[in-house]
């Protein structure tokens, strides 16, 4: 069978770790000169959640959510070996082995670098990481690995309805297991608070303005003129939030520059662990190309815009737990695009 030529990804996207790293450095340069004006900005909190942050998260997640019809679950059980591997890779797996990677390296390996209590906070924050799923860039994944397009939507539609219910009793459960709760005690109050804003509202929103303006003006114009128009917004909002982040991280990565690096070891072992269990299962169950791709992919990213929200609201801006959150993003994506390369090298 020949192969597909490898579909392109679009100029901002295909640079985007590019656009992190200058939003990174940007960041810690306005809060080095701005420190006074960004402590302001710092302190518009509403129930342990910033409101700035808040605003450019519902951005950066709405455009994804609008995107999904949850009708589509009912064709779930034509091809269940797919979805049954997503979600064990997602909810069995995967936050577990990084909860197990974060422990290893954050307090065992790095005592000599990393206080014990601000250890604790860093495995916090890759917590938070893998008990979230990826919903929103596994979308532009599938579609570069020629991923079957109705069948991501169910994955990623099981899992959102999954993330509602599961992903705060797992976060507890790992805290406890870690010894996180040495340092926080887990505050359901606001780890259901932070579902409720950062997911539900944009969840039912999303999916309010799928169904109206599919309505209205039909599919085929909210797939070619309304989407297009939301995703710029979404890109553009991750990236204000990531400069905001680093802009009140500053000081920290000035003073200490080699914890990105440290950050960065785990999170990376953690997600090329997660891909080639995944892809080896999926071959092993002989899933086909266009379904064992997507899951993948599924279970090797995550929901960052989720867990930098949660990471925020749970321990801070300035916190160690919200900058392994943010470090996720900037390791995220080059891997993510390395991985697109090898799936494609290895299309069967």
């Amino acid at each position: 069978m020949t192969k597909a030529a490898p579909k392109s990804i679009g100029f901002f996207e295909k640079y985007l770790t590019l656009w992190v790293a200058l939003c990174i450095i940007g960041g810690v340069v306005i809060g080095s000169f701005a420190g006074d004006s960004m402590e302001v900005v710092s302190k518009l909190n509403y129930a342990h959640v910033n409101i700035p942050i808040a605003i450019l998260i519902w951005a950066m997640i709405f455009p994804m959510m609008a995107q999904i019809d949850f009708s589509s679950i009912k064709n779930a059980g034509k091809k269940p070996k797919g979805l049954i591997l997503t979600l064990v890779i997602n909810w069995l797996i995967k936050p577990f082995s990084m909860a197990f990677f974060a422990w290893l390296f954050f307090t065992q390996i790095y005592q000599a670098f990393i206080s014990p209590d601000q250890a604790l906070e860093y495995v916090a924050g890759a917590i938070l990481l893998g008990v979230a799923p990826c919903t929103a860039m596994v979308f532009v994944w599938s579609y570069l690995t020629d991923g079957d397009p109705a069948y991501t939507l169910v994955q990623v539609s099981v899992n959102d309805l999954i993330i509602l219910v599961a992903f705060v009793p797992l976060v507890a459960l790992l805290f406890q297991i870690t010894g996180v709760n040495q340092v926080v005690a887990v505050p359901y109050d606001t780890l259901l608070f932070s579902i409720f804003i950062f997911v539900v509202i944009p969840l039912v929103a999303g999916g309010i303005a799928n169904r109206v303006l599919i309505k209205k003006h039909g599919e085929v114009w909210f797939n070619t003129q309304f989407l297009p128009k939301l995703k710029p917004i979404s890109i553009v909002a991750l990236l204000a939030t990531l400069l905001l982040l680093f802009a009140f991280q500053g000081d920290i990565i000035l003073q200490n520059p080699l914890i990105i690096l440290l950050i960065a070891i785990p999170l990376t072992l953690q997600t090329y662990l997660i891909f080639f269990v995944t892809w080896g299962l999926g071959k092993y169950i002989k899933l086909p190309h266009a379904i064992c791709a997507p899951a993948a992919m599924i279970g090797t990213s995550n929901f960052f815009e989720l867990a930098v929200a949660v990471a925020i609201a749970v321990f801070g801006l300035t916190s160690p737990a919200a900058l392994t959150t943010v470090v996720g993003v900037l390791v995220e994506v080059p891997i993510m695009l390395s991985l697109v390369a090898l799936v494609n090298k290895w299309r069967y």
